[in-house]
């Protein structure tokens, strides 16, 4: 993505950011937006995330925290430019000035739990480049200059408190305090694990994209029922189905509430025009292999995806590709977003069902 490195307006509130998955960050900063009490101000990348930064009042900062989009979410202490700080001590400095991190210590003891005197640290930093300076150089930089400040906190891993400093464009460093912890991007935790399931603030984002709910969603390919999860978190009906056996028995232990099958994408036992939308992570990779070639077995479910799903309902999928053979003529593409997942970049394709 392109960073907005514009000026921050002067906004009201705590400054915060919050990472999410590379390709998502508009879809956050909109989601944000939409809350009164947050104001957006920039995103950036980080070589790792993407970055949307924000100032929020104390009903904003709840609705940060419980987004399904964000991955972590951050009360800023500081920010610093290379060009103008220089060295990385001098860049951690500029980082940790001593009101952005008293703000910052004072939402994190009110959403996270109350400071006490000796309180354990530890430092991640994230550098788009190292010809400046090391990672681990910035990393040891920012915590000696914590323990400078905070004598009585201690290093430790894991620790109570995580400190993030990240280059989210060239030569702008952001430092902030970690208020979410693992429950946030996992959504609470999956009952049954599968190698490969699909991350669910992706899964969230896949549902979003096919609109306020409006009846049944189907996932005829569901792994371990992470999209049928995020569906019913949204409000929709939800029904999933797998060829696999195990992934049908993960899918009902992780979506209780949705009706799951063993079952052939490519020959779905559903009447036409039945469903309102179908959203699902397609097949792709190495690791999967398929009879007649993954282009075929994509045409032959796209085939069956378009018709079951309704005129003007929407058809949502992540795949690396899709050969336009493959797409039936009643499916018209609206958006197709690019995404970074674990070293593939895969997309997530929106159709709408003429």
């Amino acid at each position: 993505m392109t960073p907005d490195t514009r000026a921050r307006p002067r906004a009201r509130g705590l400054p915060m950011f919050a990472t999410c998955v590379p390709g998502l960050a508009g879809m956050l900063r909109r989601q944000l937006s939409e809350h009164e009490g947050i104001e957006c101000t920039g995103t950036g990348f980080d070589g790792r995330s993407e970055l949307v930064f924000f100032a929020a009042d104390r009903d904003g900062r709840a609705a940060a925290l419980s987004s399904r989009l964000a991955e972590d979410v951050f009360a800023e202490t500081g920010r610093a430019s290379r060009t103008a700080a220089g060295s990385a001590t001098a860049v951690a400095a500029a980082a940790w000035p001593a009101d952005g991190v008293q703000r910052a210590l004072s939402a994190w003891a009110e959403l996270v739990r109350p400071l006490s005197g000796s309180m354990t640290y530890r430092v991640i930093a994230r550098v788009l480049s190292e010809s400046r300076f090391l990672r681990t150089d910035l990393r040891q930089a920012m915590t000696a200059a914590v323990g400078r400040d905070r004598p009585r906190w201690r290093v430790a891993d894991p620790a109570q408190l995580e400190v993030w400093i990240s280059e989210w464009h060239d030569g702008q460093y952001a430092a902030g305090l970690r208020l979410s912890d693992a429950r946030l991007r996992q959504h609470g935790g999956r009952a049954a694990e599968r190698h490969g399931a699909l991350r669910p603030t992706v899964a969230a984002a896949m549902v979003a994209q096919a609109g306020p709910p409006a009846g049944l969603l189907l996932d005829p390919c569901c792994g371990a029922g992470t999209i049928l999860a995020e569906a019913l978190a949204a409000g929709w009906a939800a029904e999933g189905s797998d060829l696999d056996a195990g992934a049908v028995a993960a899918a009902n232990a992780n979506a209780p509430g949705a009706r799951v099958s063993q079952a052939d994408a490519r020959d779905l036992l559903l009447a036409d025009a039945s469903v309102a939308a179908c959203v699902s992570n397609l097949p792709f990779g190495r690791q999967f292999e398929v009879e007649g070639g993954l282009t075929a077995w994509t045409g032959a479910v796209l085939a069956e995806l378009s018709r079951v799903t309704r005129s003007d309902g929407t058809v949502v999928l992540l795949s690396p590709e899709l050969p336009r053979t493959a797409i039936p003529a009643a499916l018209r593409l609206r958006r197709q977003i690019p995404v970074r997942l674990l070293g593939t970049q895969p997309s997530i394709w929106t159709f709408r069902r003429a």
